[in-house]
């Protein structure tokens, strides 16, 4: 078995962010010396294999990288647990299942990043978390921290731009908007993505699941883009109400004119198209929007483990229940009855009958 020791030092190295001279005056050798292990020329002395692990805060056997798969299958079960808990929105869960990884497996990328979400996460003021405030200041230094060591270290590209994004953001909404727009305009274009170059490297088999994806995905950035025109009221709502017309238009083509209910963007989508027409003074079509919403709101509330679609332009889709990440521990339910129908927007209809009717089929 090749010893993979060279490139265990170079990472670890990295990570800790010190340069080779550096590492070498630590360990009382030679810049060469160092440069030689590092270049796979030679290995280190047996007797120093110790003081590098202890250094690194590793085991001697990860610094050979012969536990290689032993630690995939403990970090894959701590990402396994933390979707768990997200899809749930137990964020302090979370945070604890990020942390007892990272600290049996410090230099992990994956899982420094699933510890910069959740830290980011507690602090986000669309869920239930009664100390969202208070994280978003207690957790800051540390988001910002993990962020920059992710952004700079992580061998992996994606962690590496998804860390940078969240970086961004965060600088953004602790109100550093200068420094989060600097940081998003070293992220690459979306004309030289992956999606928009791969296809002149696939083979003939590959081309139909990799389009199919493709389509999947520029369907999700358009219909957020969408999204941002409704929830931020970005148009007149006179306006709004073709956008919800084409919105509704672009599912039925997607999905092959059968929608799945089971889908909180969809009741989402029917519940902001019912304040818009209510705000235009439309009651009858609002409340049949409004139970359109309901409807997914239930179905969604019971959806299965994993739910199968099939799109001529998407292919086989498969959801599981765990894909959703959110903040919020309640069902959905609850959120609709407590907080979305909670807007100013109901209070002309608050005490009709219609809408009493709406709130009993949330109980």
């Amino acid at each position: 078995m090749k010893l993979k020791i060279g490139d265990q030092i170079k990472y670890f190295r990295r990570a800790k962010d010190i340069t080779q001279e550096e590492f070498a005056i630590i360990l009382g050798v030679s810049y060469q010396s160092v440069s030689r292990w590092e270049n796979n020329t030679c290995y280190p002395d047996m007797e120093l294999l110790p003081t590098i692990a202890d250094f690194f805060e590793i085991t001697v056997d990860k610094l050979l990288g012969v536990d290689e798969s032993i630690e995939k299958a403990h970090v894959n079960e701590y990402l396994r647990q933390f979707q768990s808990e997200v899809s749930v929105g137990n964020i302090n869960e979370c945070i604890t299942i990020a942390r007892k990884g990272v600290a049996e497996y410090p230099n992990n990328f994956a899982l420094l990043n699933k510890l910069m979400y959740a830290l980011f996460m507690s602090g986000d003021d669309d869920g239930n978390i009664p100390d969202w405030q208070e994280n978003m200041k207690k957790y800051d230094a540390e988001i910002t921290a993990l962020g920059e060591r992710i952004t700079k270290y992580c061998p992996d590209q994606n962690i590496r731009l998804e860390a940078t994004s969240r970086l961004a953001f965060n600088h953004c909404e602790m109100g550093r908007k200068e420094i989060g727009r600097a940081i998003y305009e070293t992220l690459p274009s979306a004309e030289y993505s992956r999606e928009n170059q791969m296809w002149w490297g696939l083979s003939d088999d590959e081309k139909l699941p990799f389009t199919r994806e493709r389509i999947k995905q520029g369907f999700d950035i358009f219909t957020a883009g969408i999204y941002s025109l409704i929830s931020y009221r970005l148009l007149p709502d006179e306006e709004l109400i073709t956008v919800f017309e084409k919105r509704i238009a672009l599912d039925q083509i997607m999905y092959d004119g059968e929608t799945p209910d089971e889908d909180w963007g969809k009741a989402r989508l029917f519940y902001h198209y019912a304040r818009t027409l209510l705000r235009l003074n439309k009651k009858p079509e609002a409340f049949d929007k409004l139970g359109i919403a309901v409807k997914c709101v239930n179905a969604f509330d019971n959806r299965h483990d994993e739910t199968n679609h099939k799109s001529v332009l998407m292919g086989d889709i498969m959801v599981k229940k765990t894909d959703f990440e959110t903040d919020d521990n309640r069902s959905l339910r609850e959120i609709m009855r407590d907080k979305w129908l909670a807007s100013p927007d109901f209070d002309s209809v608050r005490d009709s009958r219609e809408f009493q009717e709406i709130i009993r089929a949330l109980l």
